[in-house]
C-alpha cells in the first residue's frame, strides 16, 4: 500500500488531538443514536528494494460516527514506525515515526441522490485512492506508479465535495463526485488548490464498471489531469479485474490488476480456498521533466506478482515480488505483510 506521501520524521500530535476531540464531542450527543464504529487494520510490512530492507509496523484506525439520520463524521488515521538501513557506510537501522490523518470529514445526506462532504477528504480521482489504499483491502504493499497523477500528490483535499447517484436501476447505475479544494500548507492537512470531478457507470448484470476523472491544479503552474478506469468481476469466474489510466502535463501511465480466488463457494473452508494469486502490470511514460507528480524520472515498466492468503477471522498475509525495468536501472522488489482487520461499535446502539 502507498503510505502517505506526507510522511516525515516528525510525530505531529495534531492528528491524535483531533481524533480524541471528535470522540469526546460525539460521545454525549450520540448516546441515543446508532453507535459509532471503530474499524481499521493492524499490520507489519517488510520491503526489500534494490537490496535494502525496511520494516514498518502500522496501525490504521477508522472512525464512522453517525449523528442522527443525515450526518456522518468519518476519519482514518495512520500510525507508522519505519526502520531502514542507516546508509553512508554505517551499520544498523534508523527509525522514524509518523502520525497523521488520511481524511477527517463530515457528510450530510441531502437526499437519495446527493451527499455534501466538507473537511479533509480523499481526492476523488480514479479508484485506487478512495477504494484500495486501506491496508486491509489492497493486494500489494505498494501503490501503483501513477498514484500521484490527479490526486495532486497529497492524495487529500481541503474544502467541499458533492457526490451521489444520478440514477440507479437494475440495468445501470450512474454515480458522480465533484470537489473544490483550497490550498493548505498545514503540516497535518496539506492540500493544493484544485478542482475536479469523476463519473462512473456500473452495469449490475455484467458486473462491470467504467468511469472517467478530471482534475485541475489551480495554484503555481496550472495543470490538467485526466483519467479512466475499468473494473470487472465476472459472475461465473472467480476473477477480479481492475485497471486505471492517468494522464498529466508531464507524464502518463496505467496499471492493470487481476486477482484470482481459488474459493469456489462462500462456504468453502478448505486450505486452498484462502489462496489468492494476483498479477499487476504497470507502465509509466515521461514526456517532460517534473519532480512534483511523483512518477519515475524515466519511462518505467513494472510487473508485480502477489500470493496472498486469507485466514479466518480477518487475518491475511500478503507476499509479493516485483521486477522494475527502467533506463535508470532495473531492480527487484520483495514485500511481505501480515494484517488484521478489526471492527467493533464503541457502545451498544439503540
Amino acid at each position: 500500500m502507498p503510505l502517505s506521501p506526507r510522511c516525515s520524521n516528525r510525530l505531529p500530535r495534531t492528528a491524535l488531538g483531533l481524533l480524541l476531540s471528535v470522540g469526546s464531542l460525539f460521545s454525549a450527543c450520540l448516546h441515543a443514536q446508532n453507535a459509532p464504529l471503530i474499524s481499521g487494520g493492524i499490520g507489519f510490512i517488510t520491503n526489500t528494494n534494490g537490496g535494502n530492507t525496511t520494516y514498518a509496523p502500522i496501525i490504521a484506525p477508522l472512525l464512522a460516527a453517525p449523528i442522527g439520520d443525515r450526518i456522518l463524521v468519518e476519519s482514518r488515521a495512520t500510525l507508522l514506525e519505519t526502520y531502514a538501513p542507516r546508509g553512508d557506510g554505517q551499520s544498523g537501522y534508523k527509525g522514524s515515526s509518523f502520525l497523521g490523518l488520511s481524511y477527517l470529514q463530515g457528510d450530510y445526506m441531502m437526499n437519495a441522490h446527493a451527499t455534501l462532504v466538507a473537511g479533509y477528504f480523499l481526492t476523488p480521482f480514479g479508484t485506487y485512492n478512495e477504494r484500495l489504499t486501506p491496508i486491509w483491502i489492497g493486494n500489494f504493499e505498494s501503490g501503483p506508479l501513477v498514484y500521484g497523477l490527479g490526486t495532486m500528490s497529497t492524495g487529500s483535499s481541503v474544502g467541499g465535495m458533492l457526490r451521489g447517484s444520478v440514477l440507479s436501476t437494475q440495468h445501470v447505475s450512474v454515480d458522480y463526485a465533484g470537489y473544490l479544494s483550497a490550498a493548505s500548507t498545514n503540516e497535518q492537512f496539506g492540500a493544493q488548490r484544485s478542482a475536479g470531478a469523476r463519473g462512473d457507470l456500473y452495469f449490475p448484470e455484467a458486473r462491470l464498471e467504467v468511469g472517467a476523472s478530471f482534475g485541475r491544479r489551480l495554484q503555481d503552474v496550472h495543470q490538467n489531469f485526466e483519467g479512466t478506469h475499468l473494473w470487472w468481476q465476472p459472475e461465473k469466474i472467480p476473477v477480479k479485474f481492475r485497471s486505471e489510466f492517468a494522464h498529466g502535463e508531464h507524464s502518463y501511465g496505467y496499471w492493470m490488476e487481476s486477482e484470482f480466488r481459488l474459493k469456489r463457494q462462500e462456504e468453502d473452508r478448505s486450505v486452498i480456498a484462502g489462496i489468492s494469486p494476483v498479477l499487476r502490470w504497470q507502465q509509466t511514460f515521461r514526456t517532460s521533466p517534473d519532480a512534483s507528480d511523483g512518477l519515475p524520472a524515466a519511462d518505467t515498466k513494472r510487473v508485480d506478482f502477489a500470493l496472498n492468503y486469507h485466514f479466518p477471522h480477518e487475518i491475511r498475509i500478503n507476499s509479493s515480488y516485483s521486477r522494475q525495468f527502467s533506463s535508470t536501472g532495473d531492480r527487484n522488489i520483495w514485500a511481505t505483510g501480515i494484517f488484521y482487520r478489526f471492527l467493533f461499535p464503541t457502545w451498544r446502539g439503540k
